[in-house]
């Protein structure tokens, strides 16, 4: 009996060698959420016999044409592994629960599926949850912001050595909805992210650099876009309290039954309000800020996904503008918190609407189709001169913008294996319609309107068209694209003839222009082993121009071209450690100038400055010191010059040359976590000769919570060591009301002090 049992154990031993010396072909799956069901892109799934690599898409499939054995092992950042068994017959369903992150799970890979910077934005995004709709935007390496016009107005953006604006040379989008206007009051590429409810939020994706086919306008210094969850894990309800009468509070609700969300239909919604001071200002700010939001997803015959998104925001604030140095110092104002015109600040409103179908074509084909619309109005009062201009009156100015926006989305892509060799092919195309009006700029004494700057109707068009390959070969990755730009740009001058300021250039011009562009992209990578990959990207990209600059220079210049190159690295030197890091180029054809802020008051046609060149280097790296501890650390050193200045007189102001930013994260399995962190911005011009400097800071942050399985508290300190900085700095030639000329110096925003807040969720 002991001689038969010996046999048989060799038998199937011999038969489990054989299975897997032969293969399993045709293994098809879905990796999932548990609990939410919810689709996991970007698992690695590998063969446990082979070493053989495959990644989930969008959709969670993974399909491996020939496995050696019939074990795989299936690994997410951010859940618990799994291994399995495979099995011919039929698809896999993998549900992966939520756990601890592990660096040992991160797998560099040569795959299409997954993008340079895919390992840093699900590690950071998971260990440094955003505390505000900014820390959106500060999730990205090397991107800071600045508020410079009360808490209600888009952040200031600086990234690869651009002073960016708010959102100039920065593409940004929700769920495929582009946030950058165009040709708005206040700045060309105004990005105005606050309609997103940071709780909302499941993943979010940034390139760096013009490399990017399905990116178009303002996609120079790089890009950035969110994605909002398809499905609530739970019901959540927020309160936060703090300094300076901050409140806020945030709800997210699931509306369907657990029932509806197995047979793939859910729908939820959320709602945000938030008041607050903004800081010791002798002028309270008053900020206001209203979000709703919902979500409806649901299948459409066996093969199509159909999701709805609405949206709503209204913010309202008071502002105390950019202070000069000498208003403190002459005892205009009792301090740096004071304001020097008390009638500043705004309002706004942004409503959305999405409507998408993803559909599954057959042979491998996947189409995305989706129809977008928002309402958006904005008007901000601001003064920066002060008395310069209009020694009388003074210089305060509104910016008015009121447009209907829409557009549409639309691409198609398959991946096909043949051999060893793995195409991914995508054709795009889309086009986005805003009409503008009013589009106005006037000025103001206590908020009263005097008289038009400007003021007219804006219209424009985008249609774009791409096509991308990517060519995986072994440890080759190989990635080509093509895409193209049609831009038609009209302004009509609405002015009464009476105001000559307004008139000026615009009188006799035609209010039509037009431009195409065509954008190649082209990138190679090299995957020596899981540990280690390089990379080479070139690309042309470009940011349009405001219609009101682009009529009144007659065409000149319409749609500077942008030209980069990175050359760049992931490696695992250590299993605990990740590093990501390149040197970069960008070459900018033209620059345009606003003059003081945002057209040269009052309101001559503004001017192109000029070509530009910027080289640097990123470097971005994340460690695992035991289970419970994580250090991450961002440097991001740069050199932006213009071009045709004679040296010495070629900086270019505000962009940033030195940025940094770390944390030090801990995770407890009692629930205590949190993390402290620092940003650095090191001192730059704010002048072309570097006569005048805005100063740097380096700020601590620390946030400490108590997360259970039905509630969390938690407190947030920023600033914590309360030191007195600057947040936004601009050079201005501006005299105050009893000067008798004129003084070229920094003015500035006070930066917030020490902050602190407290939250309490429940979840259910």
């Amino acid at each position: 009996m002991h001689l038969s049992l010996q046999k048989l154990l060799l038998f199937l031993l011999f038969c489990s060698s054989a299975l897997a010396a032969q293969g399993i072909a045709g293994i098809k799956g879905k990796v999932q959420d548990k609990i939410t069901h919810e689709a996991l892109e970007a698992a690695i799934i590998t063969d446990i016999h082979s070493g053989n690599i495959e990644i989930t898409d969008k959709n969670g499939k993974f399909t491996f044409n020939n496995v050696k054995g019939d074990s795989l092992y299936v690994a997410v950042i951010g859940y618990k592994s799994q291994l399995i068994k495979a099995a011919p017959d039929k698809p896999l369903i993998v549900e992966l629960e939520r756990g601890a992150i592990t660096l040992k799970d991160v797998t560099i890979v040569n795959s299409s599926l997954l993008k340079t910077y895919h390992n840093l934005s699900i590690l950071d995004l998971d260990m440094q949850p955003v505390k505000s709709a900014q820390d959106l935007l500060r999730l990205v390496p090397g991107l800071f912001i600045a508020q410079h016009q009360g808490g209600g107005k888009a952040e200031q953006i600086f990234l690869r050595g651009f002073d960016a604006d708010h959102g100039t040379d920065v593409n940004v989008s929700v769920d495929g909805i582009p946030v950058n206007m165009v040709s708005h009051a206040h700045g060309q590429g105004y990005a105005d992210l606050h309609f997103l409810i940071p709780e909302t939020v499941s993943g979010y994706d940034f390139g760096k650099g013009p490399y990017y086919s399905d990116k178009g306008d303002f996609t120079t210094a790089g890009y950035v876009t969110y994605n909002t969850k398809t499905v609530l894990g739970q019901d959540m309800v927020k309160v936060e309290a703090g300094q300076f009468n901050t409140f806020r509070t945030v709800a997210l609700i699931n509306l369907l039954s657990e029932k509806a969300l197995k047979k793939g239909t859910s729908a939820y919604i959320a709602g945000e309000g938030l008041y607050s001071n903004g800081g010791p200002f002798i002028l309270p700010e008053h900020f206001t800020r209203y979000n709703l939001f919902g979500k409806f997803n649901t299948k459409v015959g066996n093969n199509s996904k159909l999701t709805a998104i609405v949206s709503t925001l209204a913010s309202g604030w008071r502002a105390s503008g950019e202070i000069p140095d000498r208003a403190v110092a002459e005892g205009y104002i009792p301090n740096r918190f004071g304001a020097l015109d008390s009638s500043q600040g705004g309002y706004t409103t942004r409503t959305n609407a999405s409507l998408k179908l993803s559909t599954n074509l057959g042979n491998g084909w996947t189409m995305d189709n989706q129809l977008w619309y928002s309402h958006y109005y904005f008007n901000l009062i601001s003064n920066f001169t002060f008395y310069y201009y209009f020694p009388t009156t003074g210089d305060e100015f509104r910016q008015k913008d009121e447009r209907d926006l829409g557009g549409y989305n639309g691409k198609i892509y398959k991946s096909t294996t043949i051999n060893d060799m793995t195409f991914t092919s995508t054709a795009g195309a889309g086009f986005r319609y805003d009409n503008i009006y009013p589009l106005e700029l006037d000025h103001t004494e206590n908020g009263q309107f005097l008289g038009y700057l400007q003021y007219g109707r804006a219209k424009e068009l985008n249609a774009n068209t791409y096509f991308d390959e990517s060519l995986s070969l072994g440890k080759w990755l190989f990635n080509a694209g093509l895409r193209a730009d049609y831009f038609h740009f009209y302004y009509q001058n609405l002015a009464p003839n009476e105001d000559t300021f307004a008139n000026g250039v615009f009188t006799t011009l035609n209010p039509n222009a037009q431009k195409a562009i065509v954008s190649p992209k082209l990138s190679a990578e090299y995957t020596f082993n899981p540990e280690f990959q390089l990379y080479l990207k070139a690309g042309k990209g470009f940011h349009s121009n405001d219609a009101r600059v682009v009529i009144a220079n007659q065409g000149f210049e319409v749609l500077p071209a942008a030209y980069g190159a990175d050359l760049g690295m992931n490696w695992k030197p250590l299993p605990n450690l990740y590093i990501n890091t390149a040197i970069w180029y960008l070459y900018m054809q033209q620059e345009f100038t606003f003059g003081q802020d945002l057209i040269d008051q009052p309101g001559g046609p503004v001017t192109p400055s000029g070509r530009s060149v910027r080289e640097g280097i990123d470097f971005s790296a994340r460690y695992q010191l035991t289970p419970w501890l994580f250090a991450s650390l961002n440097v991001n050193p740069a050199k932006p010059r213009y071009i045709d200045s004679v040296r010495g007189h070629d900086y270019i102001p505000l962009a940033p040359t030195l940025t940094s930013t770390a944390a030090l994260d801990f995770r407890f399995k009692n629930g205590i976590n949190g993390g402290i962190s620092y940003r650095y911005l090191h001192n730059r011009a704010a002048n072309s000769d570097y006569t005048l400097t805005a100063q740097g800071y380096f700020i601590p942050d620390l946030a400490i919570n108590y997360t259970q399985k039905r509630y969390e508290l938690g407190i947030t300190i920023e600033n914590l060591f309360n030191q007195q900085w600057d947040e936004s700095q601009f050079e201005y030639i501006s005299q105050l009301k009893n000067e008798t000329h004129p003084v070229d110096q920094v003015s500035y925003t006070p930066g917030v002090p020490f902050f602190a807040k407290f939250k309490v969720s429940v979840f259910f």
